[in-house]
């Protein structure tokens, strides 16, 4: 664990030198809100790789550590039915709508009718879920079980975390009412939080756990127990600075008017297609892991290490387009503005084309080196990166996809449909099924990551299609020559970045971190420089497109 502390420092000054000249691009106000949730978020993600690069280097890749992904795994999963997935897509294009059309005392109402149902629900599914943790860790990664002190240490982690969930709903209810008062800062900063407690953990907890004879993997459970208590707290005291904070009620009279209010049953009938769709999203991950636990064992860390890795750029990008496009989607939906409706999602779809088709070129031609660097200490393997960066690649051929869908998706969901994007959900689910059966005999654990990759891009595809057919999209003219542009630079920044992967032997750098991480940070900042300087010579008004 130690010999990994130089490269988190690096990657830190890094981080710092990034955020200052990025500051300079906040130039309007869509754009300058989707720049400070970008620049939050990565810090976020860089944040959430150095908590992996301590777990990789600490625990390695082992059946511990297989368990305690399968144990966080479940709380993420009912995290995103009731937090960032279902509840967000009913939530805040009803509480846009009704702030617009009735004012900011109504939404205050609604606002603390809604936190009253939210938490009621919260309480009876925590304690279900600390009951039914053997159940949950069985219907994930049955196959635990050919390790029973993993399968064991699993069902532990999961208890202890299950609270999670109830922490992470409330933010995520915080987190709609920010962003609908164009407050993005705090929302998109507040998941560093929950990392900083998990680097706590890993580097100082684990350590004396093993020291008085506690099973070391143990202290992350704690970490991430701590990380949704500080996330909620500090959205909470944002909340109270501009007198949004839900006053919640535990009156059962309460909970009965809460309950009956029209907005709230609004909210209740949308996150029922919402909640199906997120279902589904969600079996397709639950149906991999089940499969990945009955592989090599490792193969379910594998995936998580590579699944870190490229929610840096999905978060980066996609996640900052959807939490900044959503409100103002629903916004001008609910004023009945076709026009900024269609010419918001034109900008948002030509932001993803022009920063995620050369990210998934770098994951695809250049994924040993950024696994190298991130994870290849202590306990990690030369093996285990191999393992890793196969199912990086199998991400990178469906990056693009990812992040065109939270685009596309809020497109829905602000005209309150919930209903079109869970029909897709379901027929892609069936498809990425289809493929794993074909594909896992022969890729093993990166035919799981391939199969959601491609099942992304089909996704996308009928989305797009869909909100084009219903004339509730209409592209700009000159997307031809703007693809062609961004074509043009990718194809250079390839051949740069397969050069770059061949030269060097990155696995045998591994004695000199700190050469390695500033050989990769000089590559990426060339590569970065070569694509902007050939998106520029091509014609590609990269500052107009921004401001636009």
């Amino acid at each position: 664990m130690l010999s990994a502390k130089p490269a988190i420092l690096a990657v830190l000054r890094w981080l710092g030198r990034e955020l200052r000249s990025a500051a300079t691009l906040w130039r309007v106000s869509l754009f300058k809100s989707a720049s400070v949730v970008s620049l939050l978020t990565l810090l976020s993600r860089i944040a959430g790789l150095v908590r992996e690069l301590l777990i990789a280097s600490t625990f390695g890749a082992s059946a511990l550590t297989d368990a305690f992904n399968v144990a966080f795994r479940i709380p993420n999963l009912f995290r995103r039915f009731f937090a960032e997935g279902a509840f967000s897509q009913a939530f805040v294009p009803v509480l846009a709508a009704t702030k617009a059309q009735q004012g900011e005392a109504a939404t205050r109402v609604l606002i603390d009718r809604v936190a009253t149902v939210l938490v009621w629900a919260l309480l009876g599914l925590s304690v279900l879920g600390v009951l039914g943790a053997p159940g949950l860790v069985w219907v994930m990664a049955s196959g635990l079980k050919q390790d029973p002190h993993g399968f064991d240490v699993a069902v532990v982690m999961t208890r202890w975390m299950f609270p999670y969930i109830a922490f992470m709903s409330l933010v995520a209810l915080g987190a709609g009412v920010l962003n609908t008062w164009r407050r993005f800062a705090v929302p998109a900063v507040t998941p560093v939080l929950l990392n900083v407690c998990m680097i706590a953990a890993a580097w100082l907890v684990a350590p004396w756990f093993k020291a008085i004879g506690i099973e070391p993997i143990y202290a992350l459970a704690g970490g991430v127990l701590l990380g949704g208590a500080a996330q909620l707290g500090v959205q909470w005291w944002a909340l109270r600075r501009l007198n949004l904070h839900p006053r919640m009620s535990w009156r059962w009279s309460a909970l009965r008017v809460a309950w009956a209010c029209t907005e709230t049953q609004n909210i209740l009938r949308l996150m029922g297609p919402a909640l199906l769709g997120v279902s589904v999203a969600h079996i397709s991950m639950l149906i991999n892991t089940q499969i990945a636990s009955h592989l090599r064992p490792g193969s379910v860390s594998w995936i998580t290490y590579a699944d870190r890795l490229m929610e840096f750029p999905t978060a980066l990008l996609g996640v900052a387009m959807g939490v900044v496009l959503m409100p103002q989607l629903a916004s001008a939906r609910a004023s009945g503005d076709s026009a900024r409706y269609s010419g918001m999602l034109d900008w948002g779809l030509r932001l993803v084309a022009v920063t995620s088709v050369p990210c998934a070129v770098a994951l695809l031609v250049f994924p040993t080196p950024l696994v190298a660097v991130l994870y290849h200490y202590g306990a990690m393997s030369a093996f285990d990166v191999q393992q890793v960066t196969y199912a990086l690649m199998g991400w990178g051929t469906g990056l693009i996809g990812i992040v065109a869908i939270k685009v596309l998706a809020p497109g829905y969901y602000a005209s309150q449909d919930t209903k079109t994007p869970v029909r897709v959900a379901v027929g892609v689910l069936v498809f990425t099924q289809l493929l794993n059966l074909f594909l896992v005999p022969i890729f093993a654990h990166a035919a799981l990551t391939l199969s959601i990759g491609i099942g992304a891009m089909v996704n996308a595809a009928w989305l797009l299609v869909g909100l084009v057919r219903r004339g509730s999209y209409k592209p700009e003219p000159g997307w031809g020559i703007f693809l062609l542009q961004v074509l043009a630079g990718c194809v250079l920044l390839a051949v740069f970045l397969m050069w770059a992967n061949g030269h060097w032997d990155w696995t045998a750098l591994r004695a000199e971190k700190l050469k390695r991480v500033w050989l990769i940070a000089l590559i990426l900042s060339a590569s970065a420089a070569i694509y902007l300087g050939a998106i520029t010579v091509a014609g590609l008004q990269l500052r107009q497109l921004l401001r636009r």
